[in-house]
């Protein structure tokens, strides 16, 4: 395992970074586990507020992960200053060799819904505070706000029962009514409505949003000009505006409008965030739920006393005890009993060898016959496990970034509006000047600060968000969970995918194939499962479900005799049987002449080859393999008819690769390859400018997953394999990966309309702002109309998507507490 490093808190010593080995020569790297990740904005920010840091050079931000890898020159720079960023930028750190369990992922959640609930109830009493009912374009900004933002309240609310979520739901309306009847009915007057509201804007910007106060301030000092800074500048033109009207320069002015409009920014700016961090936790959870996390013990036996164990106070040379079904958890050599280790997640070899005293195993293979007590001989960094998940960790490091859609986006959109905002107030200052003798100081104010107010794109933020709303709960009906936004944004554009063999082209497991007889079959098959049936050999129970298969009835043995590693003797109905390696039976006297060829054309062909005798007699063979899927070949066809390469990666054989590839028509072949090869070979691709999926299940695919712009796993895979992946086919059926890329394209597709129509209004507004003559309230129709749009474009024809993602996390009550964090200490 990795090196972990501490630092003090005021209560507690808790471990805030990993140091794992780095790449980069004369470098170091941790790995820390970061909070409040919401979207790839987060991921931007902390990417470039670290990488500008003196003697950082690489750095790699997971959203999925919630983990920064970061290389450093030592000399230069220390873990707990690059923490420190972390911290000032307003993110905070977990132990990053541990899960958040789904507790704190859905407390997380909580706090951030009651935020939105608060921001909610703020904005539609800043509307009623501005509400003129005087046609039917005079509701379009409350019916809009109403029709989006109510019913998402009741769903948040919904845990807590329908009624209560039902009264919250009209407790949210009755401060805006109750603002509204006292408009109306003269209790407020102009100059009170100005200063609620203008409370409402502070109160928000201050209170309830000040957390994206802190960012946007951390982001603008490091020069990045992200999202956070552009509605910070929105929200302050939307008080200085109102501030300027609170003073009394300028008659008939928008006071509460332009404090309105702020309120409205910051609202829909959390909605987002919200939404985010719905996504992002909803399908950390689904792929939680599939994980069958390994134990953090060995059972470990001292003094000849078994007692489960850390696998932190685990030590070389101590003795652990592996009973049948149970995954090895050390690196060591068998000093104890006698198995058949199931490596095929391990190295991809689908048959089970045989290990015995003397022999080597691995930490990730499974155990599947006999007890086995294993000398540890490797732990820490120097296991197999440990060196997989460096692999993984160094793949995350040297994966192609994606710069998201929005993202591009803003890195011009944002200096843009700045500079536009800038020339109009100057332009009009000086040009009334020029040309009146005096400066129009009211519009030049109307002008910057309204395009400022106007440039503000707050349907930006739930544009990915609601698409992939859309597109997860599409793929979830067919058993398919889309995890990352490679999963979103890049699968589409994939053009290579790279094919694990053993249980993802094939079943994975040893079965009958072949049958070559001297005598009737079915009864060569009955009399070798009766001789097998009390053997727990993997290679045995294949046999025997054959016969049960095919319906036969399996006589029953006495004199069972197993020898161990090569066969098994029986009596069956009175006849000596003798079923194992064709050596086996040589060595016992049984002549195999006549089958010499059969057997050199299986075992050439990648077969494992079962010799049967009678009293001394050859009655034929059976060959056992593993064997390609029946969904396999139709779904190398329909890539192969999608433009797309396939190509086989395998731990395996060359001899067994091709006898597969042979069968699907796969000319690019590469055999045994050792797990960090493959993610060499995924690089290899990539270094051409590929696009590269890689679809596997296993432990060894782990870093090529994760390497690969887009990693595929089977959902019946290793834990690693699950978590190293973007996409998981929870249903095994190999044909669903090519549906997975149909629902990216679509939801690329969905993304890029949504950004668009974020972006119309404020195109079509800006340069109308820029004016001088746009009232504010025309930035909150703005808000509304693309909003409105954007929800319709995502899931209008179907809601109940977006309400079953809310309903399928954050379970906790409204009052749970919030979970402990660590600050990071600078």
């Amino acid at each position: 395992m990795s090196k972990t490093a501490t630092a003090d808190t005021d209560t507690d010593t808790d471990e805030l970074w990993a140091e794992e080995p780095s790449s980069l020569q004369g470098h170091a790297r941790i790995r820390a586990r970061i909070a409040g990740l919401h979207c790839s904005l987060c991921t931007g920010t902390i990417e470039k507020a670290l990488g500008r840091q003196p003697g950082v050079d690489q750095v790699a931000v997971s959203l999925t992960h919630e983990q920064a890898l970061v290389d450093y020159d030592p000399a230069l720079i220390t873990p707990e200053m690059i923490l420190g960023t972390l911290r000032d930028i307003g993110y905070d750190l977990y132990d990053p060799r541990k899960l958040r369990p789904f507790e704190e992922e859905e407390v997380e959640l909580v706090r951030e819904g009651k935020r939105l609930l608060a921001a909610i109830g703020a904005s539609l009493t800043a509307i009623a505070l501005i509400l003129d009912i005087s046609g039917i374009w005079s509701v379009l900004i409350p019916a809009s706000v109403a029709a989006s933002m109510i019913p998402v309240a009741f769903a948040i609310l919904r845990p807590a029962g329908t009624v209560r979520a039902a009264l919250g739901a009209v407790g949210l309306v009755t401060p805006a009514l109750l603002a509204y009847l006292a408009r109306e009915s003269g209790l407020l007057s102009p100059t009170p409505t100005n200063l609620v509201a203008g409370a409402l804007a502070v109160t928000v910007v201050f209170g309830i949003a000040l957390h994206i106060l802190r960012m946007a301030y951390q982001a603008a000092r490091r020069r990045i000009l992200n999202q956070h800074v552009l509605l910070e500048v929105g929200a302050f033109a939307g008080i200085a505006g109102g501030v300027v009207g609170l003073t009394g320069a300028f008659e008939d002015y928008p006071t509460a409008p332009f404090f309105a409009v702020t309120v409205l920014v910051a609202n829909y700016h959390i909605f987002s965030e919200w939404l985010s961090l719905l996504v992002k936790t909803r399908s950390s959870q689904a792929v939680r739920r599939l994980l069958d996390l390994q134990p953090d013990t060995a059972r470990v036996v001292r003094d000849g006393i078994e007692t489960d164990t850390l696998m932190a106070h685990v030590a070389v040379g101590d003795m652990v005890r592996v009973r049948p079904g149970e995954r090895i958890p050390v690196d060591g050599l068998v000093a104890g009993g006698h198995s058949t280790v199931d490596l095929s997640l391990v190295t991809g070899e689908p048959v089970p060898v045989e290990r015995g005293v003397g022999d080597e195993v691995v930490g990730g293979s499974i155990n599947t016959a006999g007890t086995l007590l294993v000398q540890v001989s490797k732990i820490g960094t120097d296991s197999f496990l440990a060196q997989v998940v460096r692999h993984v960790e160094d793949a995350r490091a040297l994966k192609p970034g994606i710069l998201h859609l929005v993202d591009r986006v803003l890195r011009v959109y944002t200096p843009t509006v700045l500079i536009v905002s800038a020339v109009a107030l100057t332009g009009w200052l000086l040009g009334s000047y020029v040309i009146d003798g005096e400066p129009d100081v009211r519009r030049a104010i109307f002008a910057g600060l309204g395009v400022l107010v106007m440039g503000y794109p707050c349907a930006v933020g739930i544009a990915a968000p609601l698409a992939i709303v859309r597109a997860a709960g599409e793929a979830a009906d067919l058993g398919i969970i889309m995890r990352t936004g490679e999963a979103f944004q890049t699968f589409g554009s994939v053009r290579t995918v790279l094919l694990d063999k053993t249980g993802t082209l094939t079943e994975g497991r040893p079965a009958v194939r072949e049958i070559e007889s001297l005598v009737d079959h079915d009864e060569l098959l009955a009399l070798a499962a009766g001789a097998e049936a009390s053997s727990e050999h993997p290679l045995a129970r294949a046999v025997v479900e054959a016969a049960t298969t095919r319906g036969l009835t399996v006589p029953s043995a006495q004199d069972f005799q197993s020898v161990t590693g090569f066969g098994v003797r029986a009596l069956v109905d009175g006849q000596a049987v003798l079923v194992g390696r064709p050596g086996f039976l040589t060595e016992k006297g049984v002549d195999l002449s006549a089958v010499a060829a059969r057997i050199t054309r299986l075992e050439n062909s990648g077969r494992t080859v079962v010799a049967v005798a009678v009293d001394g007699r050859p009655l034929g063979l059976i060959a056992l393999g593993d064997e390609i899927r029946s969904d396999s070949a139709e779904a190398v066809t329909q890539l192969r008819h999608a433009g797309i390469t396939p190509v086989l990666v395998t731990g395996d054989n060359a001899r067994a690769a091709q006898h597969v590839t042979a069968q699907l028509g796969i000319d690019d072949v590469r055999a045994g390859v050792l797990p960090e090869g493959k993610a060499d070979i995924v690089r290899e691709f990539q270094a051409d400018g590929r696009r590269v999926a890689m679809v596997g299940d296993g432990i060894n695919d782990a870093p090529a997953l994760m390497q690969a712009d887009v990693g595929i796993a089977m959902g019946a895979g290793t834990d690693i394999a699950v978590e190293s992946a973007d996409v998981i086919i929870v249903g095994n059926d190999l044909r669903a990966v090519l549906t997975a890329r149909g629902l990216s394209r679509s939801s690329y597709r969905r993304t890029r309309q949504n950004v668009g129509l974020a972006f119309l209004f404020n195109g079509v507004g800006i340069p109308l702002a820029s004016t001088g003559l746009v009232y504010p309230v025309w930035a909150m129709v703005a808000m509304a109309a693309s909003v409105t749009l954007i929800f319709l474009n995502s899931i209008g024809r179907r809601p109940s998507l977006l309400f079953d993602a809310i309903a399928s996390v954050g379970r906790q009550p409204v009052d749970a507490a919030q979970p402990d964090r660590v600050p990071a200490t600078s």
